[in-house]
């Protein structure tokens, strides 16, 4: 089974998330910020993180790029959810795997997961 890190402050999108992807057999853990997201990460092995990039304290994109800062997570698939659809801020996701603008079809979030995972 595919463990997902899944870092959302959100509850309702979190909830949301987190039932689509366990429906469809993957393994999900929630953090609501992005200090608690370094540490699962750093503490248990995911297939894939799902990061939004606005979040008390530690934001996402501050996530992201410790994450890839270290040779462990270089290959560590992350995919960016995002309010912030400005080209800007979509540049300031170019570490991550992919993103997803919010809001979003669930539908669409499963497939894109599933698809990055088949991949690796």
């Amino acid at each position: 089974m595919k463990r997902i890190l899944l870092a959302e402050d959100d509850p309702q999108i979190a909830r949301l998330v987190k039932f689509k992807l366990e429906r469809e057999g993957f393994s999900v853990e929630w953090v609501e910020d992005g200090e608690a997201a370094l540490q699962r990460a750093r503490h248990d092995q995911f297939d894939l993180v799902l990061l939004d990039v606005m979040m008390p304290g530690k934001d996402g994109f501050a996530v992201l790029e410790e994450l890839r800062a270290d040779a462990r997570y270089r290959d560590l698939p992350i995919v960016m959810l995002t309010a912030r659809a400005a080209e800007r801020d979509l540049q300031r996701c170019a570490a991550a795997t992919d993103y997803i603008v919010k809001p979003f079809d669930p539908a669409h979030l499963v497939e894109r997961v599933r698809a990055i995972l088949e991949d690796r």
